[in-house]
Parts: structure tokens; C-alpha cells; sequence
């Protein structure tokens, strides 16, 4: 039986990402190597700022590891580049080493870039039944369902044997490199981080196993590990609105 997730809600995104920013901090300061893959998006943009504002000082920098569970194909100077996003708020604002550091290139070709960047994964990080296994995975939610680049009418990239693949956007067809479904659930720990009531009736369908859910790639997100509160759901109010008592 999968365990049940945690839920934690705050009252509006700033408290949710300074709530997830004070667990970072916990997490992190318990281990002597931490492996984390970032999400893009708002909430954690808000993250990054709080971490750089209120914990430069405060975290070991020297000790985390940073890839990224997804980026779109595009120059790490572009504008919707997730890379940029993180290294504009939290980046150069901490000193962490720069070898630490290990973005997606999404100016090379998508398939090469797939394959080099799972090759990364396969040598830096450590390994549970042959897949990488992160620290942790930071995960966002769109108002599809979706997940790092993970799309509905994409589902193969949930148990894709590979580490990485190239996704393609549904609407603007902008390809995408994302970390598996298979990777992601390899994972120690997991959490995602959302808010708005845009969000809202997703996460109730996910959250309470109602409506399409079946048809979210979120839903299937579940650490293999199978330990209680290894999957976190960090939520706003608004997010949470539609959930049972």
C-alpha cells in the first residue's frame, strides 16, 4: 500500500515557499552530501529568493548539488530559460561552487542533450536498482496535471527506461528535456510546491483520487522508497481549496 503524503498548507505563496525554505534548511544541514533536482516556475523563484535573502549564510553551500528536473530548449541566457531563473535568485547570490552546478543545455540538440545529461546523472549520483537516485526532487504542477515536462498524452515518460527524454509542449510544441517518471520516483525524497486556485481543482482530483485523475502525470509521482512523508505536498490555501477535511 503506497504511503500517504504529506500535506502542509500556508496561507499564500510566500509563507508556503518560506515554510518549504525553513524544511530545506532542516534537510540539508542533517546530511554531508545533498543531490537536488530544481524546478522552474513562481513558487520557486519565491524559494530561491527567501534561501538567498534569509539563508546564505546559513546553509553549506559546499555540501549541494544542483541539476534541474526539467528544461526547455532554449540558451541559459533566454528569458524562459529555468536555469537563468535560478541562477538570477539564488546563484549568484550564495556561494556555492561552481562545479556543483549542473544545468540541462538546452542550446544543444534535445536527443543529444537527453542522453548526455542522463549519462551525468549515471556518474555523479548514486545509484538504487541501476537509476539515479536523488536527494531530493522539487516539483511544480500545472493546471494540466503536469510535471517537470511530463504531459498528459505523454505518459510513456513516466516509465521510460532512460534518465532523461525530450518532451514536447502540447500547445507551443517547444521541445523539452525532463527527468523520467522512473527517475523521479527514485528519488529519497519528493516535493512538490504549488499555489494559486488555478491549482486548485488538480490537486483535489490528485490529492483525493476523484475525477481525471487518472489522467495527471502528477498523480503517478511516488517515491519507491515507500516511506512515510517521503512525498510532500507544500500548498497555498487557494491550491488547497478543493481538498476533503
Amino acid at each position: 500500500m503506497e504511503p500517504v503524503p504529506e500535506i502542509l498548507i500556508f496561507d499564500d505563496p510566500y509563507s508556503l515557499a518560506a515554510g518549504f525554505a525553513e524544511w530545506f534548511h532542516d534537510f540539508t544541514s542533517e546530511k554531508s552530501i545533498v543531490n537536488v533536482a530544481l524546478s522552474g516556475g513562481s513558487t520557486p523563484k519565491l524559494f530561491f529568493e527567501i534561501l538567498s535573502k534569509q539563508y546564505s549564510h546559513k546553509i553549506d553551500w559546499s555540501k549541494i548539488h544542483f541539476f534541474w528536473g526539467d528544461e526547455r530548449c532554449v540558451p541559459p541566457d533566454h528569458e524562459e530559460s529555468n536555469f537563468l531563473m535560478t541562477r538570477q535568485n539564488l546563484l549568484d547570490r550564495v556561494n556555492i561552487p561552481a562545479h556543483h552546478i549542473y544545468r540541462i543545455h538546452g542550446e544543444s540538440s534535445p536527443k543529444a542533450e537527453a542522453e548526455r545529461y542522463g549519462d551525468l546523472m549515471k556518474h555523479l549520483l548514486p545509484q538504487t536498482g541501476n537509476f539515479p537516485a536523488f536527494d531530493l526532487v522539487i516539483l511544480g504542477l500545472g493546471t494540466d496535471g503536469h510535471t517537470a515536462s511530463i504531459f498528459p498524452g505523454q505518459m510513456h515518460l513516466l516509465k521510460s527506461d532512460r534518465f532523461c527524454e525530450v518532451a514536447r509542449h502540447p500547445e507551443s510544441g517547444q521541445q523539452r528535456i525532463t527527468l523520467t517518471g522512473t527517475v523521479i520516483n527514485n528519488a529519497t525524497n519528493i516535493c512538490f510546491l504549488v499555489a494559486g486556485d488555478g491549482k486548485s481543482e488538480v490537486v483535489a482530483e490528485i490529492l483525493n483520487n476523484t475525477g481525471n485523475w487518472e489522467k495527471y502525470p502528477a498523480a503517478y509521482v511516488q517515491p519507491n522508497a515507500g516511506v512515510p512523508g517521503s512525498l510532500r505536498w507544500f500548498l497555498d490555501r487557494a491550491a488547497a481549496g478543493g481538498l476533503r477535511e
